[in-house]
């Protein structure tokens, strides 16, 4: 209690605290206002019907918070964004335009963030699109009233108009978390509508009387979710040093250098954005399967890419490694380190300096990455192996939440905000949450 205490004790980390979360507040009231012309009731009972709970419907409402169930003006989340942030990233890796941008410092982060945004309006409106025409195909599985009150053009317009402006309303909110608040703004938006969808999952296995009859099944996922927290605090946190030599120079009268230190080199680079990344790719085929509701492709797609499907994990599994890879190569430069230790007289032992550098660091960057990368792939398509282990008797939800993709990101984003407290602790000349928890510790094993 005492380090919770000295939080409030400084006054910036109190308010950039209080304004994250004034924000996150904003989010989750702003999404509590519904789309025009949509019979909530009916949706609600399309949403909770048996043939929904395990595909990918179920899962994007979770992303979301909730509030694709609820004809939500924020049902798109900030999918749009990362979607948009993906395409940006990856002309930068194959178009000189974009090249340069990165490389220009802060004009160029700023141009590139104004194309990720007119990129969001526009992924955001062919969503929007498929989600109104999705919508009016949809009727109440139990009394056939349709969802849709009226699908007029009227309709169609307002609902692209007002999904539109929520997604633009998400990505400000997320970006204004991230300059003046604390931790990465859209994973904290994540985050925080996967956290909120926790109760009601709870309320669902509850009242299906699932926990009552069957208690050991879910001390075992309690157990599962603790064992695989476990794994990705030490994933996350794990580094392979790589020692280094900087020899000893003479500018003026003092002498610099003539030290032993280490790159500290982590085992998971990317952290959690090629899940992010490749789940919001993952949701492609059923936007493009929305537009075309009642035909053959849409059954089919809405089939192979269901989140119980072996074709969505295999799918799913080579995107996050494939992810994992490219995020790590955009966001460690072994070239620039190399080059930086050229400039400073340091020196990896048994390593010529410059590319053979360049080469080693390339080389065990590699090597590290592939577990870490096959260890997120298995966390992620992790559900759908307990959900058949369990022979379908816990709802796909719960099990989504516990052991894949949902977890791994609460994980993330909290560790990830933790060391930014940390940080602004340590400053100020107190104790963070990590000094002496376990993680420090871990982190001396690699």
């Amino acid at each position: 209690m005492k380090k919770f205490i000295n939080i409030f004790k400084i006054p910036d980390l109190r308010k950039k605290l209080a304004f994250t979360a004034s924000l996150l507040l904003v989010y989750r009231l702003g999404g509590k206002v519904p789309v025009p012309g949509i019979n909530k009731s009916a949706l609600k009972a399309f949403m909770d019907g048996a043939t929904q709970q395990n595909s990918l419907l179920g899962l994007y409402d979770t992303f979301v918070g909730g509030f694709f169930s609820q004809a939500s003006i924020f049902t798109l989340g900030i999918m749009p964004y990362i979607s948009a942030s993906i395409i940006i990233q990856l002309l930068g890796a194959v178009i000189p335009y974009f090249q340069k941008l990165q490389k220009e410092g802060e004009l160029g982060r700023r141009k590139i963030i104004q194309l990720t945004r007119y990129g969001t309006v526009i992924i955001a409106s062919m969503q929007a699109v498929g989600v109104s025409v999705y919508l009016s195909s949809l009727t109440d599985p139990n009394t056939n009233i349709p969802i849709v009150s009226e699908s007029s053009i009227i309709f169609y317009l307002v609902t692209i108009i007002t999904l539109v402006t929520g997604t633009v309303f998400i990505m400000w909110l997320g970006e204004q978390i991230s300059d003046y608040g604390l931790g990465n703004g859209i994973s904290l938006i994540i985050m925080c509508g996967i956290l909120a969808q926790l109760p009601f999952v709870l309320q669902i296995e509850w009242d299906s009387g699932n926990i009552a009859n069957t208690p050991y099944r879910y001390i075992a996922l309690l157990l599962v979710m603790f064992l695989i927290t476990l794994f990705v605090v030490g994933i996350t946190t794990g580094t392979r040093k790589i020692p280094v030599q900087y020899a000893k120079r003479v500018v003026g009268r003092k002498v610099y250098g003539g030290q032993a230190t280490h790159i500290p080199l982590k085992i998971l680079t990317a952290g959690v954005m090629p899940i992010i990344f490749a789940q919001a790719l993952m949701f492609i085929p059923n936007t493009l399967a929305s537009f075309w509701p009642d035909s053959g492709f849409s059954d089919f797609m809405n089939n192979i890419f269901s989140p119980t499907h072996a074709v969505y994990s295999l799918f799913f599994a080579i995107l996050i490694i494939i992810f994992t890879y490219f995020y790590t190569a955009i966001s460690f430069n072994p070239v620039d380190v190399a080059d930086n230790m050229k400039k400073q007289g340091g020196f990896i032992p048994g390593v010529r300096p410059g590319k053979a550098t360049a080469d080693y660091i390339d080389r065990i960057l590699t090597r590290v990455t592939l577990p870490a990368s096959i260890f997120l792939a298995l966390i992620a398509v992790f559900p759908a192996i307990l959900y058949a282990f369990f022979d379908e008797q816990v709802s796909y939800s719960l099990v989504s939440f516990y052991g894949g993709t949902s977890l791994i990101i609460i994980v993330g984003v909290a560790l990830d905000t933790l060391q930014q407290i940390e940080s602004h602790l340590l400053m100020k000349n107190y104790d963070g949450f990590l000094k002496s928890g376990r993680i420090r510790g871990r982190t001396r094993r690699y």
